[in-house]
């Protein structure tokens, strides 16, 4: 090869084709926007209607498909549309989840079984599907999944959503140990607090609450999606080759106190 011919970088991701769940806003928002600009070829779903203008963008590179990350049916039918429409599913991005605070004597049995359901069930749902995808067509493939910083450190007022993280992280490394020797790595990010909208509707000043979480990071400020999507599209990457079973911290410090 000539010198001066230029190697393609391990962040490269032409050629792949990625799946990314809860792709209308916030965090899988800003992942699938990365993912695309770095060459991928994408599926995009979320209960959202919003995703199809995602797809309408580019509508050669990139497929939507409307849908609860928790059914059984629609795992499947997000892995067969990557599958038949581009070829194959080489990255997943387990992004969809849900929040909850509350204490544990306000939380219902109802409270606790909708976030396990989305946050858990329907996570392990889509990475059984992309893990099936990945072993079928014998090429290896990236798994990330994002997990939380409650999944390894216990706040007030979260016992169902630190149930679920905690759960996630937990697949996360099983699935690293079953997917090694099919060259499947599976690896997650720990999020501190980032500047989303996933508190609307959950309280009324959503936005001012998360940005009043700022001082508790030693960087002194919450995250931003961007942010959180560098790490996820390390992880899916050739640049991370080396990188499974990793629960990465992208917390501003927060688990280091």
């Amino acid at each position: 090869m000539p010198v001066n011919e230029a190697l393609p970088t391990p962040w490269d991701l032409t050629g792949r084709v990625a799946v990314v769940t809860g792709a209308a806003r916030g965090i899988g928002h800003a992942t699938a926007a990365l993912l695309h600009a770095r060459g991928a070829r994408l599926v995009v779903t979320d209960r959202s209607e919003a995703v199809e203008d995602l797809a309408a963008k580019d509508p050669d590179n990139i497929a939507a498909l409307v849908g609860d990350v928790a059914d059984e049916d629609h795992a499947r039918a997000t892995a067969a549309l990557a599958t038949d429409r581009f070829g194959s599913l080489d990255i997943l991005v387990n992004n969809a989840g849900r929040t909850l605070n509350k204490p544990i004597t306000e939380t219902t049995a109802d409270d606790f079984d909708t976030i396990l359901r989305v946050n858990a069930r329907g996570n392990f749902l889509q990475a059984r599907e992309a893990f099936r995808a990945m072993e079928t067509a014998g090429r290896g493939g990236a798994i990330v999944s994002v997990a939380s910083v409650s999944s390894v450190v216990a706040f007030a007022t979260q016992t169902a959503y630190a149930a679920s993280k905690g759960a996630l992280a937990q697949i996360t490394r099983v699935l690293a140990i079953e997917g090694g020797p099919l060259g499947i790595r599976s690896n997650a990010v720990l999020p501190g607090v980032i500047d989303t909208d996933i508190m609307d509707g959950i309280v009324d000043n959503g936005r001012e609450m998360l940005a009043s979480f700022g001082p508790a990071h030693p960087l002194g400020r919450i995250g931003r999606p961007e942010e959180v999507a560098e790490s996820i599209a390390f992880l899916a990457s050739d640049a991370s080759a080396f990188v499974t079973g990793a629960l990465l911290s992208v917390d501003g410090g927060w688990t280091a106190q």
